[in-house]
């Protein structure tokens, strides 16, 4: 049997040396780039300013996001500013500029801003179309003046207000993918969830279609994750909160 040349063993003695002495955190990694997204959920009672991140990992092309943090918009919802629109704008600023704070400076003017108006705003577009234009000219105005990357205001339709409570419900419970013991992504192979809203005044339950059964000009049509998802609501009206309350007391008092 031959003997290793004495140099060799003493290169390796020094290479082992130098491996247990350096741990994984002398390493440099390059870190993912996180990045930020900033959406204002402008409901019937009141307006909340969120703030989502993620980084470059993808699920088959759609992003993986998380929230971050928020901050309610002191005052009501922005209808309620109808008559003075400049205020609604306004209301806003303490938000936005907390908003600053919470993300890099650096990342500001690449970082998407968007407003998504719902009930309220859609009964006022019905009933004052004038007056509604002028609150979402309001709001557009403060939001351009942000230094963030302002991508919209505007008044979401019903079907596209419960077609994103859907996405986020089934995106929460991880029906879209989940992470393995690898803690790499992978599809969930779960079925989706279907999603009942109810409101003051009428209740939603919002579930996906089964392609081959339905028309195919139903339903809101979502790219997610590499797979097509058909989603349609179903009105029911006279069935919210309020109505619930009424018809509750009316059995109690008889």
């Amino acid at each position: 049997r031959e003997l290793l040349p004495p140099w060799l063993v003493i290169v390796a003695g020094l290479t082992g040396i130098v491996l247990l002495c350096v741990s994984t955190k002398d390493v440099p990694m390059a870190p993912l780039r996180t990045k930020y997204g900033i959406v204002l959920d402008a409901g019937p009672s009141r307006t909340i300013l969120f703030i989502y991140q993620w980084t470059t990992t993808k699920a088959n092309k759609t992003g993986v996001i998380r929230g971050c943090s928020s901050c309610p918009v002191q005052g009501p919802g922005i209808s309620s500013y109808s008559d003075s629109p400049q205020k609604a704008g306004k209301s806003l600023e303490p938000c936005l500029n907390w908003a600053q704070n919470e993300i890099p400076a650096e990342q500001h003017s690449q970082t998407p801003l968007y407003l998504g108006a719902t009930a309220s705003m859609r009964q006022l577009n019905l009933t004052h179309p004038i007056l509604s234009d002028s609150l979402l000219a309001a709001l557009t105005g403060t939001l351009k003046s942000s230094p963030f990357k302002f991508q919209g205001a505007q008044i979401l339709s019903s079907p596209e207000e419960e077609a994103f409570n859907w996405v986020a419900v089934n995106y929460v419970l991880e029906n879209f993918f989940k992470y393995d013991w690898r803690g790499q992504l992978v599809p969930s192979r779960k079925g989706m969830a279907g999603v009942l809203s109810v409101g003051e005044t009428s209740a939603q339950l919002t579930s996906e279609l089964e392609e081959e059964k339905q028309a195919p000009k139903e339903g809101v049509r979502l790219q997610l994750f590499g797979q097509t998802h058909r989603v349609h609501t179903q009105q029911c009206p006279c069935h919210g909160s309020e109505q619930l309350r009424r018809r509750l007391l009316s059995v109690l008092i008889q």
